[in-house]
């Protein structure tokens, strides 16, 4: 049994968890990318009942029976819920108040992998932009 919190973007939606996971996984498939605009989406899958969220949450559904929560307020996205998955929810792992602390076991979807992902480690590393933000004002 393991105790998670978590929030968005703006903390105006959290959620605290204490149960046994069901899943804690890396998932590379199409529709996390486009759902999250990442190449990899991680999650915990949860039982309903031992979670508790505060807030205001939009729903979309992606395809029928498959819901994903987001933030009213900022967007964050914080699951899915699907009807394939009855007695589960899948929390995104970087909503956790610490995602440093989350130990994926497994990663799925390998067919949809993006290539591009190997060559991380062979990349130049940065501890922030390589380039200062200008301090334009067209910005939003």
């Amino acid at each position: 049994m393991v105790y998670l919190t978590g929030n968005c973007m703006c903390g105006a939606v959290t959620w605290t968890y204490s149960g046994a996971l069901t899943r804690n996984l890396v998932c590379h498939c199409a529709d996390c990318q486009r759902a999250t605009s990442s190449p990899v989406t991680a999650f915990l899958g949860m039982k309903p009942e031992h979670l508790n969220w505060t807030g205001e949450i939009v729903h979309y559904e992606s395809t029928p029976g498959t819901f994903r929560g987001f933030c009213s307020s900022c967007g964050t996205r914080l699951y899915f819920r699907s009807r394939k998955w009855p007695s589960e929810i899948h929390v995104h792992a970087a909503t956790m108040t610490d995602p440093g602390e989350y130990q994926p076991d497994a990663q799925v979807f390998m067919r949809s992998r993006v290539k591009w992902l190997d060559r991380l480690q062979s990349l130049p590393a940065h501890q922030g932009f390589q380039q200062a933000p200008s301090n334009s004002a067209d910005t939003p």
